[in-house]
């Protein structure tokens, strides 16, 4: 029963983003991005919520693999809209769950720092970068048929940044700014490569690697 407290949180703190971003597709019908963002930030949350309740690998894995069949799922009919409708053509949220998915066979719970460090960029650097390069006017580029912004890109690299040295302390490791950067650099430049929401699955799993090589 004391193995089940985490996935049930977990799962009722899923429930309740969700929840959202259906509300907030209801009240700004227009807004498609901004209730796929809500789920795309919302569930980053979820991995710290399994390292501080313990979850075994033998209950993360299972559990992620379901989220992520069930997102695909989602992603061919569409059955919450609120989830995958937006304005462009984006495998995003399958793969960010597939990137869950391989951090936490590669290295649950050894290295739950790293599977942290990898969801917890991707849902808050490239979600607030999302919402701020759309929000605010500054000047923008395309790559690969991707618009990118000033604004959302200078974002992506200040958040990943906090974000690393935050878990940096939490983590109790000597905060090093050289090693957050870099690896918030890496991060930004590969964010920038993010045709069909390839970026959900690549950066993840290369700021959680690149986490276990430099921060032991």
């Amino acid at each position: 029963m004391v193995h089940l407290i985490g996935p049930i949180a977990i799962g009722l703190w899923l429930g309740i983003v969700v929840l959202i971003a259906v509300l907030t597709r209801q009240r700004w019908p227009d807004q498609q991005e901004l209730s796929r963002k809500i789920i795309h930030i919302g569930t980053g949350a979820v991995v710290p919520l399994a390292w501080f309740f313990a979850v075994p690998a033998w209950i993360a894995v299972p559990f992620a693999v379901l989220v992520t069949l069930a997102t695909a799922i989602n992603h061919r009919w569409r059955i919450v809209p609120a989830v995958e409708d937006v304005d462009r053509n984006s495998y995003g949220t399958v793969a960010y769950g597939l990137a869950i998915t391989m951090l936490l066979i590669l290295c649950w719970p050894a290295r739950a720092d790293a599977v942290c460090a990898g969801v917890l960029v991707m849902a808050l650097g490239d979600g607030l970068a999302g919402l701020i390069g759309r929000s605010v006017n500054s000047a923008r580029w395309t790559v690969l048929g991707q618009t990118k912004s000033v604004a959302g890109t200078l974002t992506m690299a200040l958040v990943s940044t906090l974000v690393l040295v935050g878990l940096m302390l939490v983590n109790g490791n000597a905060i090093a700014w050289r090693v957050a950067i870099g690896i918030s650099a890496l991060a930004t430049a590969l964010e920038q490569v993010s045709p069909a929401g390839v970026d959900n699955l690549s950066v993840p799993l290369l700021v959680g690697l690149t986490w276990v090589l430099l921060i032991s």
